[in-house]
């Protein structure tokens, strides 16, 4: 069974069976950033029809760029694609909820909505104190009610794959 967190702020909203298998499409491209030497994070872009746009691995270690996160460089990718106003009608999968740098540029990239797995509190739990994820304790709602247009937000779904990735890297 899915769940999804929901909070006073956040009513309760299911993930369907379509932001299932993009979200499983978005931990087999994690996997495949693991795979070639990076962080285990992996998103994809989804247009208005639920087509699969563009997807990006994280890249911190083979390129050495503290920016490289899977969610920044999709939303590089999308922007220099595709144009603002078709942006918002498109949907961001990831593996594991955007960081507040990520939350960030999906924000100012004008993607129009967002679907992760894993908790970025559960990724904290995983992770503890390891250098290499400095995790900040703040929700990507958080980032994005600050800004000046709603960004709907699907998360944390339940799905255990999302977690079997991280298994064993951070020791």
């Amino acid at each position: 069974m899915t769940t999804v967190q929901a909070t006073a702020e956040t009513p309760s909203v299911a993930a369907t069976a379509a932001d299932l298998a993009h979200l499983r499409t978005a931990v087999t491209v994690a996997q495949r950033s693991r795979d070639g030497g990076n962080h285990p994070f992996g998103a994809l872009l989804t247009g208005p029809d639920g087509t699969v746009l563009l997807q990006a691995e994280n890249t911190v270690t083979t390129n050495s760029d503290a920016t490289g996160h899977a969610e920044t460089n999709l939303v590089r990718l999308s922007t220099q694609k595709y144009d603002a106003d078709f942006l918002r009608t498109c949907t961001l999968y990831t593996s594991t909820e955007p960081c507040a740098m990520c939350s960030g540029a999906i924000y100012w990239g004008n993607i129009g909505r967002v679907v992760y797995a894993l908790g970025e509190d559960e990724l904290l739990a995983m992770t503890g104190a390891n250098e290499e994820n400095p995790t900040m304790a703040l929700p990507c709602r958080e980032v994005f009610k600050a800004g000046q247009r709603d960004l709907p937000v699907i998360g944390p779904v339940d799905l255990p794959e999302a977690r079997e990735v991280h298994h064993g890297f951070w020791n």
